[in-house]
C-alpha cells in the first residue's frame, strides 16, 4: 500500500496547482488597501495572533489556513509545529516566496520560488589576506564597487522581490567602513543577514557592532588546526591567532558562529583536530566546503582530495552529524546526500534518488538539487547578477 504522506502530499500538490487557487494564493500575496501587508498578517493571525482583518481578508485567511494544515499533514508536521514556525519573520517571508512561486509558475519539480532564497553578494573585492584557493582572486577594492546608497537601493529592491537571506562575503566584508551602515539597512529591511569573514579583524570592538547591528549568522575561515597549516593556506603568517581571536570575540558577544574550512591536501589529515578545536572554541556550527579550483584556486588544482580520500571525509561528517555532539557538522559535498541515503537517513540537499519514499521523497523532489540561479545567486561588488559565487568556472580566463 502507498504511503499515506505520499497520497495526501499529492493531493494537496493537486489541490494547490489547481488554476483558481494559484489565482487566489497570488491575491493573498498581494497587500490588503484596508489591511496592509495581507500575507504577513494572515501567516501571523494562523500562528496564534489576535489580528483583525477586513472581510476579503478573512475569507482569504480561511483559505490559506486549509492549505498550511494540509501541507503540513503531508509532511507530517504537527499544527503546533507550524504555528510555531509561523511566528518566526524569517520563515515567513519564506514561505510567501515559495507560495508566489506556485502561484505564478504552478508546483514544479524542482519548484520555482518566486524569487531566490538566498543571495550571496560579494560585497567587495578588497581583501586583507592572499589565500591560495580564492576564487574572486581578491585582493583590492575595484573602483565599480557599489557606493552605500546604490547597494541600500539594491537592498531595496531585493527586498521588493522576495528574496529571504543576504549573506555578505568577499573578499573580506569588513575592509569596507561602510559595512555596518548597509547590513543594518538590510536587517531593518526584515533580512536574515549572515556575514562570511576570515574573522582577522574581528576584535572585541568589531563583534559587539556585529551584535549590535543584527548579524544573525558569522561564518569564519579556518583552514587548519595548526598555525603553520592555516597560515600557510592564508598566505599571511600569523593569521591563525588572529582567527581565533575573531573567533572567540564572536562567541563572547553572543554571535552565532560558524566555522568554515576548504578540505585539500594541505589539511585532510587535520580534520578530526578541526573537529575536536571547533568543539573546544564552542562554535555551534562547522561546515566543511569542497575545493573548487577557480580563481586564484586554479593554481593549486592538484590539491584537491582523491575519491577515496572525499569518502573517507564524507563518512566522518556523517558519524559527526548523527552523533548529536557539537558542533553541529555539513559539507557541501553533493555526494553527502548519497552517503546519508545509503546508511538510511535523508538529508534534502544537493540530491535526490528514488530510494527515498515518503515525505522526504516529496521533499527533495521539491527542493530539488543545485539551486544556482533558483534557490540562490550571487551579487558581484559592482552589482552585476550570477547564478552562483563560484562563476569563474564557467568564464574564460
Amino acid at each position: 500500500m502507498k504511503d499515506s504522506t505520499d497520497i495526501i502530499a499529492k493531493t494537496v500538490g493537486n489541490f494547490i496547482n489547481n488554476p483558481i487557487s494559484r489565482l487566489i494564493i497570488r491575491i493573498i500575496c498581494n497587500d490588503c488597501k484596508k489591511c496592509g501587508n495581507r500575507s504577513d498578517l494572515i501567516l501571523r493571525k494562523y500562528s496564534g495572533e489576535n489580528i483583525n482583518l477586513c472581510f476579503k481578508c478573512e475569507f482569504l485567511y480561511a483559505v490559506l489556513s486549509l492549505i498550511i494544515t494540509k501541507a503540513a499533514k503531508s509532511f507530517e508536521v504537527p499544527k503546533n509545529e507550524m504555528k510555531e514556525y509561523l511566528s518566526d519573520t524569517i520563515f515567513r517571508r519564506g514561505l510567501v516566496n515559495v507560495l508566489k512561486g506556485i502561484s505564478y509558475y504552478g508546483i514544479t519539480k524542482p519548484q520555482i520560488t518566486y524569487a531566490p532564497f538566498l543571495v550571496v553578494w560579494d560585497w567587495t573585492h578588497g581583501c586583507n589576506l592572499k589565500c591560495k584557493h580564492c576564487y574572486i582572486n581578491a585582493d583590492k577594492k575595484l573602483d565599480d564597487e557599489l557606493a552605500t546608497r546604490d547597494a541600500k537601493k539594491l537592498i531595496d529592491e531585493l527586498a521588493d522581490c522576495g528574496v529571504v537571506a543576504l549573506s555578505f562575503a568577499g573578499g573580506e566584508p569588513l575592509i569596507r567602513l561602510d559595512f555596518f551602515e548597509v547590513a543594518s539597512y538590510a536587517k531593518k529591511k526584515g533580512f536574515h543577514v549572515s556575514l562570511a569573514t576570515n574573522g582577522t579583524l574581528i576584535t572585541q570592538k568589531v563583534a559587539k557592532k556585529l551584535k549590535k547591528v543584527g548579524v544573525d549568522y558569522i561564518e569564519i575561515s579556518l583552514d587548519g588546526a595548526k598555525a603553520e597549516t592555516h597560515d600557510n593556506f592564508r598566505g599571511i603568517p600569523g593569521v591563525f591567532k588572529k582567527t581565533l581571536e575573531g573567533i572567540r570575540n564572536c562567541l563572547k558577544t553572543g554571535l552565532y558562529t560558524c566555522i568554515a574550512t576548504t578540505v585539500t591536501k594541505s589539511n585532510f589529515e587535520e580534520i578530526p583536530e578541526i573537529y575536536e578545536l571547533a568543539k573546544k572554541l564552542g562554535v555551534q556550527f562547522l561546515i566543511f566546503f569542497n575545493f573548487i579550483p577557480s580563481g586564484r584556486g586554479k593554481n593549486i588544482s592538484n590539491q584537491d582530495i582523491t575519491p577515496e580520500e572525499r569518502e573517507n571525509l564524507l563518512n566522518f561528517i556523517y558519524e559527526k552529524m548523527i552523533s548529536g555532539s557539537k558542533p553541529q557538522v555539513m559539507c557541501t559535498a553533493p555526494q553527502f546526500g548519497r552517503v546519508c541515503m545509503q546508511k538510511g537517513t535523508a538529508v534534502p540537499t544537493h540530491f535526490f534518488t528514488q530510494e527515498v519514499i515518503g515525505k522526504y521523497a516529496e521533499l527533495c523532489e521539491f527542493i530539488g538539487g543545485c539551486g544556482a540561479g533558483r534557490l540562490y545567486c550571487s551579487i558581484e561588488p559592482n552589482g552585476d547578477v550570477q547564478p552562483c559565487s563560484i562563476r569563474l568556472l564557467f568564464r574564460p580566463s
